[in-house]
């Protein structure tokens, strides 16, 4: 790439941290495979955790199940000398597969920041499950990978992540009612704005414990993140802004793709992420999307090659081949690997303050001006650029931590290039980028009438 013109700052003070100095010690580093497998096997033993199961059974059904998590939330509250609240957010919930009201309840963990608490990352995973038919709530369904998995990892992140203190607060959520229609998510999304949330980011973990498909086809060396293209919650107004300025590769979801693609490099390089650039999978979905709805950042985190014979599946073997979602068909030194990048990337964000709003103004003339907005617990701002048709941020920024809130890039043609600026924290480390284009911070897209009020 051609060498960029000098850069000429309107407000200039460098700082002595540059770059993203990794924490002292690996926050991923205590993962217990053992712990995950015992996890798994409990959850199992529920015989199923269909949503419309039984409520009030202790050994059986969603309710012991959600009553499992709490307790186990509860536990390691305990062991943090109390760090966590542990709240039961619920609601009757109706469908098209939950055909009578239902009781829907989710076991959430909140870990507050000492500085910001009103700044939250969530890391959630769904507790139901299902067979052949979504409307048999009697027949066993073990629902170990999808999602016990999801749910063992939300509990081991909580394990690790709250013998550390952060400035941003943690939030813990494991969801029911995802297989009858993202009503877990729903639910976690409306009570996240309830509560006035500042949501940096929401890593949903959804089938995150196997490595072989349906056909024989094994990979134990990637996982998919998804992440949305057009914002979910666009206005007219945006989406005309977005046609024309671009921006439509730069929603908050996918820069935070990005900004675990690239933790996932810079650490152990022992599992790499591969970027799906899609909200979900193809006619499917997840409990992300309610939180992409509303606007807030969000991403599924899934294996890199699903078996379909082992997820929705009655428990039987036909033709030798087996049918059903059990532990042993499941690879936890995989879901082991899965949970420690979910870790670091809760640690990175949770340390790092929010992506700042910023915007670039380069129309007819020969240099771009960028321009953002202070954040709390921000010590410095990085600038970045990439070229309209590149589809990640470079390794470096143009202009790295400084206390500026504008810069003027002399020399670039703003109508060839993305811009985007990241927050510093006050250890070095940076957060995602926020792009400088139409909808492309990290905050909610506030419609017409909710501007209004």
């Amino acid at each position: 790439m051609k060498k960029l013109a000098p850069l000429a700052l309107l407000v200039s003070t460098p700082l002595s941290a540059q770059g993203t100095p990794p924490p002292a010690t690996d926050p991923g580093a205590g993962v217990s495979e053992s712990r995950l497998r015992a996890d798994i096997d409990t959850l199992v033993a529920f015989g199923t955790r269909h949503t419309l199961s039984e409520q009030d059974n202790p050994k059986r059904g969603i309710g012991a199940a959600v009553d499992w998590g709490l307790a186990e939330f509860g536990r390691i509250s305990t062991e943090c000398g109390g760090c966590l609240e542990v709240v039961t957010p619920e609601r009757m919930v109706q469908g098209d597969r939950i055909p009578n009201p239902v009781r829907l309840r989710n076991a959430v963990a909140i870990q507050r920041g000492y500085e910001r608490p009103n700044e939250v990352v969530i890391v959630q995973g769904h507790i139901d499950s299902r067979v052949s038919d979504p409307l048999d709530w009697q027949k066993d369904a073990p629902g170990a990978n999808d999602d016990g998995s999801g749910t063992v990892l939300v509990l081991e992140a909580a394990r690790n992540l709250t013998q550390r203190r952060y400035p941003v607060t943690i939030v813990y959520a494991l969801l029911s009612g995802e297989e009858q229609g993202l009503f877990g998510g729903r639910l976690m999304a409306d009570y996240a704005a309830e509560q006035g949330w500042n949501v940096k980011g929401v890593l949903n973990n959804d089938i995150v414990g196997g490595s072989c498909g349906s056909d024989g086809w094994c990979d134990d060396a990637h996982v998919r993140v998804f992440s949305e293209g057009p914002r979910a919650d666009l206005t007219d107004e945006l989406r005309a802004m977005q046609r024309r300025e671009g921006g439509e590769n730069d929603t908050p979801g996918r820069n935070l793709s990005r900004y675990i693609d690239r933790l996932a490099e810079n650490t152990d390089g022992s599992l790499d992420v591969r970027q799906i650039w899609r909200a979900d999978r193809m006619g499917r979905g997840g409990d992300q999307i309610p939180f992409l709805e509303k606007g807030y950042p969000a991403v599924r985190i899934t294996v890199a090659v699903e078996n379909y014979n082992w997820q929705h599946q009655d428990l039987r073997t036909e033709d030798g081949i087996e049918y059903g979602d059990t532990p042993d068909k499941m690879d936890f030194p995989y879901l082991a690997r899965v949970t420690q990048l979910n870790i670091r990337a809760l640690d990175a964000l949770a340390r790092t303050p929010n992506p700042p709003k910023s915007i670039a103004k380069a129309a007819v003339q020969t240099f771009t001006d960028v321009s953002w907005e202070e954040v709390p617990g921000a010590i410095g701002y990085s600038v970045w650029q990439r070229r309209t048709d590149e589809p990640y941020w470079p390794e470096d920024p143009v202009i790295a931590n400084v206390v500026a809130t504008s810069a003027r890039l002399e020399g670039v043609r703003g109508d060839d290039w993305i811009f985007g600026v990241s927050a510093v924290g006050k250890d070095g480390t940076s957060g995602p980028v926020a792009s400088a284009v139409p909808a492309g911070q990290y905050a909610p897209v506030l419609s017409k009438k909710d501007d209004s009020e």
